[in-house]
């Protein structure tokens, strides 16, 4: 018999926030898939090392990091091979995916090329989404509030249009689009409603308003949230997002 694929979401980088079924799956798991860059350590395999075991067969899949978008679908087709290959010895094989494999998540690409051939099962995880909120102290949505997610590459145009449609907007995939994301949201005149978050649930975690955030690229791992509902959600932040007299005064 074929073994089972398991795509498991792994959280967006605290180990503890692994679920109960993914760390029971990655205790007992004969093969062990994850994404990774062709230079540097994978960082869905750094969340969750500490439950590895030494014995475990791991594939690691290349995804080379480009600032033009990559041509993965190579990529995708030969990690797929691979992993056919285990699943038809009858080995289980659990892909690791950064946040939730199927919220943005790489493994989704695995999922269309072998989910029609083999027993498969998705494992969701906390997705960076969550957890900014979490880490942030501000409520995504409530009510019938309109949440909109926006990944920075999209179009100048269609930011803006959600800008101002939506009631809670969370802009993922930041990165390189920082500044270009400042100048829209300052523009749509909600510089005073935004917070931006980097590394969320990891030790060097930052949390800043998004009036804070100066020259220079992000890293890919941050997100901007910005509420505009009706709820009154300010007075729990830990900082005051329209307040830049403190900053103001370290500068001088």
């Amino acid at each position: 018999m074929s073994g089972t694929l398991y795509g498991i979401g792994v959280g967006p980088g605290d180990p503890e926030l692994l679920t109960l079924k993914a760390h029971r799956l990655l205790e007992v798991a004969q093969v062990i898939a994850y994404p990774a860059p062709d230079h540097g350590q994978s960082f869905a395999r750094s969340i969750v090392s500490q439950y590895l075991r030494p014995d475990q067969k791991e594939i690691a899949i290349i995804v080379p990091m480009r600032v033009e978008r990559f041509p993965a679908k190579s990529v995708y087709d030969q990690a797929a091979v691979e992993i056919a290959a285990e699943l038809d010895s009858g080995r289980d094989v659990v892909v690791l995916c950064e946040g939730d494999p199927f919220f943005y998540g790489s493994f989704m690409y695995l999922y269309e090329r072998l989910a029609h051939k083999y027993a498969c099962e998705v494992v969701p995880g906390i997705s960076s989404l969550m957890a900014s909120a979490a880490v942030l102290g501000r409520p995504l949505a409530a009510r019938n509030d309109q949440l909109t997610i926006v990944p920075a590459p999209m179009d100048d145009d269609k930011i803006s249009q959600a800008l101002e449609a939506a009631d809670a907007v969370a802009i993922i995939k930041v990165g390189r689009h920082i500044e270009r994301m400042r100048d829209l949201i300052d523009q749509a005149g909600l510089m005073n409603r935004a917070a931006y978050l980097e590394r969320v649930t990891l030790d060097n975690q930052e949390i800043k308003r998004l009036c804070d955030v100066h020259e220079g690229a992000a890293p890919y791992f941050s997100i901007i949230l910005i509420y505009k509902g009706e709820e009154d959600w300010i007075a729990s932040l830990p900082f005051n997002l329209a307040d830049n007299s403190n900053k103001a005064a370290e500068r001088e």
